[in-house]
């Protein structure tokens, strides 16, 4: 069953288009990587799929009873962001806010599903540690602590790896892959063609041309054969 499907999107600003006539649906179980040049339109993308920016025109349907506050987000952190002053229990219990409605306090119920989320993520033991004093993978781990807090459906997920070592990055990524095995639906922006390529069921390319389709589909599209060709070393160094 599709969770959220895109119908005849028109994104920008101020009737500026950046897309337009954008089609795509998202079924209970995928694992969709959004993928494009600079200034394609990932991230309006994303904040339109939150509700955070209104389309210029078109919709976007939300199935299987799915509702904006059900949608974990983690997005590419701020220099801002990565030096918050609070606990990591503070910030993945904030997760929390959406199912908190109007009452005043946190529920057991609440803490119970934040601690359950950090030792999930393998971070019980920074609970009481500042957010700011931890490394750039810690930090992700939190986020993405929290943003299950918010949700048991599906994460939108804004570049996880960037600015993280090999090492680190090779882990998030398994940790997210984990995620998705468990039934937790992925849509995640990223520029590494490579590990989505390795990862995802589905990949939207926006840009210059739009691919929408499984992974095997793209490489033999005109959207991947850039990528295709890279891979293949047919290239040569002018597409290095």
């Amino acid at each position: 069953m599709a969770l959220l499907t895109a119908r005849n999107l028109c994104l920008g600003y101020e009737s500026h288009a950046i897309i337009d006539n954008l089609n795509f649906s998202v079924n209970e179980g995928d694992y969709l990587c959004i993928v494009g040049e600079n200034g394609s339109g990932k991230s309006t993308l994303m904040r339109t799929l939150l509700g955070l920016q209104a389309p210029i025109s078109g919709e976007i349907i939300m199935g299987d009873g799915l509702k904006l506050n059900e949608i974990g987000y983690l997005p590419q952190q701020t220099i801002v962001q990565k030096d918050f002053p609070a606990s990591v229990r503070e910030i993945v219990l904030s997760g929390c806010q959406g199912r908190r409605g109007l009452r005043p306090f946190y529920s057991k119920e609440d803490k119970a599903l934040a601690e359950e989320n950090m030792e999930r993520m393998s971070i019980t033991d920074l609970s009481g540690r500042c957010y700011r004093e931890l490394s750039g993978g810690q930090q992700q781990r939190v986020l993405l602590a929290r943003a299950l807090c918010a949700t048991g459906k599906i994460l939108l997920l804004d570049e996880p790896v960037s600015g993280l070592d090999p090492k680190v990055t090779a882990e998030m990524y398994a940790l997210i892959k984990e995620l998705n095995s468990d039934g937790i639906t992925i849509i995640m922006i990223s520029h590494d063609v490579s590990a989505a390529l390795k990862y995802a069921s589905h990949i939207l390319h926006i840009g210059d041309r739009v691919f929408f389709g499984n992974k095997e589909e793209y490489l033999t599209s005109p959207a991947g054969e850039f990528f295709r060709l890279q891979q293949t070393g047919e290239g040569g160094e002018a597409d290095a």
